[in-house]
């Protein structure tokens, strides 16, 4: 089990490897160190794999409940800097995260498939987040998206959302022209590999990958949401000797295509927006400090609304209904 305060100088790694060849997972949880859904998922699987009531029957299954200590320690989403962007490994590094990444990137590469747990700031239903279509493009190439999507349909949530990198080289390209420069935290948020996290990572490794936004940070059904996750990807990988989940009928499909950032500390949203409020073109989003409003480009959905965002960084997303076709 992780230690309610696990030492900032290490990770905590877990891993159980069959005699039988299978398929290499490996499950984060709390990349955020106030998400912490996940670890407490995992922590029930390790129970159930430590009492033989679960066992890995092929291949080899690696978890890390909490894969930013620092951030977890001090129950927040960063330590110095957000782990889940600019994700690569460096030779100097210049921050805790860069030390973890440092250690992460490579354990990534070691396995194929990564389902990272993650949790959201405001009230919403659980969602999985899927990388994009086969493509040989220089932003994300891929070549195992049936996989991925596969995956995707049987991990529980009835909601998908695509869309990430490309939307977040738009949003970088705005942000360059209007930052100034400041601490590093700020300025690596400038980068165009912003956006790459463990998922998008993972895919430049070969492998394949799912970020599940289990629910609401505290939310009590978020374990829960991680648990069965896990369970299922287990099963559906054929890691455990359980049958293949059916997949999730009914299934909403979204692609972010906007990002927005908050210019101000006193921009603020016209009301409590929870991920995935419907909005119509036109509807006021929120107001910047200067009274310039904030208003939808179209109808749609607002995701991940941050009331409180870092200055120059995320503030809200914006998505409408995917024309990909899920198979």
């Amino acid at each position: 089990m992780v230690p309610m305060n696990p030492p900032t100088s290490l990770l905590r790694i877990h891993q159980f490897a069959a005699l039988q060849h299978g398929p290499r997972l490996i499950v984060l949880g709390a990349v955020h160190g106030n998400e912490t859904g996940g670890t407490r998922g995992i922590e029930r699987v390790l129970a159930e794999l430590d009492s033989g009531a679960l066992t890995i029957q092929r291949g080899t299954v690696t978890f890390v409940p909490v894969t930013n200590p620092l951030a977890y320690q001090k129950g927040q989403r960063m330590g110095d800097r957000n782990l889940n962007r600019n994700l690569y490994p460096n030779a100097e590094p210049k921050d805790y995260e860069d030390h973890i990444a440092n250690v992460l990137c490579p354990l990534l590469s070691a396995h194929e498939v990564l389902l990272d747990l993650h949790s959201f700031h405001t009230a919403g239903e659980p969602f999985a987040m899927l990388g994009p279509a086969n493509n040989t493009g220089e932003l994300e190439p891929f070549a195992h998206a049936a996989r991925e999507q596969a995956l995707a349909l049987r991990l529980g949530p009835r909601r998908i959302v695509e869309g990430w990198l490309d939307t977040y080289a738009a949003g970088v390209k705005r942000r360059m022209e209007r930052t100034a420069p400041g601490d590093r935290a700020q300025l690596l948020s400038t980068d165009p590999r912003y956006g790459v996290g463990t998922t998008e990572y993972m895919r430049t490794q070969g492998g394949y990958a799912i970020t599940l936004e289990c629910g609401q940070h505290d939310a009590p059904a978020a374990p829960e949401v991680a648990y069965q996750a896990i369970r299922r990807t287990l099963a559906h990988l054929q890691l455990v000797d359980s049958a293949d989940p059916l997949p999730t009928a009914d299934i909403e499909f979204l692609r972010l295509t906007e990002v927005i950032d908050r210019y101000h500390a006193d921009d603020q949203f016209s009301r409590t927006w929870a991920s995935y409020d419907r909005v119509s073109k036109g509807e006021l989003i929120g107001t910047r400090h200067d009274g310039t409003p904030v208003e939808a480009p179209q109808d749609g959905h607002i995701v991940f609304p941050n009331p409180g965002a870092v200055v120059g960084n995320e503030w809200f997303y914006f998505a409408q209904v995917s024309t990909r076709k899920l198979d």
